[in-house]
């Protein structure tokens, strides 16, 4: 085993997740970085996603620990069993086939290492591999990173070169990788697609016209993060669905994030009913017809979101009822917001425990945090308000200083050019 820091053995004994599982497939402890990949009934999507990673550069493959943790819940349906059976008895095979590749595999899918019903899910998936990961990297010769990855998403040949390189400059421990949908399976797939993803890349740039510090992608897919970070951060949380969007908002606390340039990632286009909200979920009720595509924010919203955010920058110094009054001029809805948040006391516990507008700013983002600002966009645009893409992608790259093209599919081209810095 190697020799682990401090902080990562404190973490280990005091928050890794506990359990019956180990790595099988190999023995290796001096990886610079893992790529963690949950599989839940992926036989069909993992093998191929392997293979793509097999494209990288091979002397790159050699220190890159490949962890794929297939898991399922104890009531997983029986179909789901037997297809996550047939990749546990794929795994070695492949590996063998796939030497370039350092393969590594955890069961926890067999009788006795099966997920807990009410813990089960992608998050606690991924905390498996990512803590499990912490033991077989080697941080006297480097700084590993963890990638996170999922089984129905592809990569590039020069993926992990890229990942690679930013970390060598990086001063924030987080950072996200571009990301493009593949194809749908047929027209009503590909339409359904691209709206869900205009629907994400037009509630980043809201957030980005308001100068949100949480105004990054957060997609599971798509998160790399230093293993000290990782530790630093409290480690990925348990959830069944929106780990990655906590996760990243915790990096974004504690170590910050930052954009990863030069490769990309492209998750699947397919349907889903596994989690509550994400991707599969969002494209099965866009094909169903559902809301008629009425599921975009009002860019209202991330203008008042936006002269918030600059009344705190401004007004730091105020006094609580002075900051209040303000945000009622703003909208009474967010004064009523903060209100029922206990804003006067917070504000005032943030002025004196704070003395720099970059310590008081630092300080109030880790209470206003990505959560807090949703919560308001909600409260701002409730579901009875959102508007169809028309109605709101155009206007926000008007804001942007961009002109905006009629159909869905070019505005989300623009959109991706504008959000996928290479």
């Amino acid at each position: 085993m190697s020799v682990l820091p401090v902080a990562v053995a404190r973490y280990l004994e005091r928050r890794a997740i506990a359990g019956p599982w180990h790595i099988a497939g190999t023995e290796r402890t001096d990886f610079c970085g893992a790529v963690v990949i949950p599989a839940l009934a992926e036989s069909a999507e993992l093998f191929v996603a392997l293979k793509w990673l097999a494209k990288n550069q091979p002397e790159l493959l050699e220190q890159f620990l490949l962890l794929v943790v297939v898991n399922q819940r104890e009531d997983a349906a029986v179909a789901d069993k037997r297809d996550n059976a047939a990749t546990l008895d794929r795994l070695p095979r492949f590996a063998r086939r796939y030497p370039q590749l350092k393969l590594g595999w955890i069961d926890a899918a067999s009788a006795g290492r099966e997920l807990a019903p009410k813990d089960g899910g992608v998050g606690v998936a991924r905390k498996i591999g990512l803590d499990l990961a912490l033991r077989r990297c080697d941080y006297v010769r480097t700084s590993p990173v963890l990638v996170c990855l999922d089984a129905d998403t592809l990569v590039q040949s020069n993926y992990l070169a890229a990942i690679r390189q930013h970390f060598a400059t990086a001063s924030a421990g987080g950072a996200v990788i571009p990301f493009c949908h593949r194809r749908g399976a047929d027209s009503a797939g590909q339409a359904a697609i691209d709206l869900y993803e205009l629907y994400l890349r037009h509630h980043l740039l809201g957030l980005t016209l308001a100068r949100s510090p949480y105004a990054w992608h957060t997609i599971g897919s798509t998160v790399v993060v230093r293993a000290d970070a990782y530790v630093a951060a409290g480690g990925m949380n348990r959830r069944q669905a929106g780990e990655d969007f906590y996760f990243v908002q915790q990096l974004v606390k504690t170590c910050g994030v930052s954009q990863l340039r030069g490769t990309c990632v492209f998750p699947s286009a397919r349907m889903s009913s596994r989690t509550p909200f994400g991707t599969g979920h969002s494209v099965a009720e866009l094909l169903s017809g559902e809301n008629n595509g009425a599921c975009f924010y009002a860019p209202d919203v991330y203008r008042l979101l936006g002269e918030w955010l600059q009344a705190v920058r401004s007004g730091w110094k105020n006094l609580a009822a002075e900051v209040l009054q303000q945000a009622r001029m703003i909208d009474p809805r967010l004064s009523d917001f903060l209100t029922e948040t206990d804003f006067e006391h917070v504000w005032g516990r943030l002025q004196n425990n704070h003395a720099t507008p970059e310590r008081f700013a630092s300080a109030f983002h880790g209470w206003f945090d990505g959560l807090k600002s949703v919560r308001l966009i909600h409260t701002l645009c409730p579901a009875a308000k959102r508007v169809p893409f028309a109605a709101s992608v155009p206007e926000l790259l008007r804001q942007a200083g961009i002109a905006a093209p009629v159909e869905p599919a070019r505005q989300l081209t623009v959109l991706r050019r504008l959000q996928k810095p290479l």
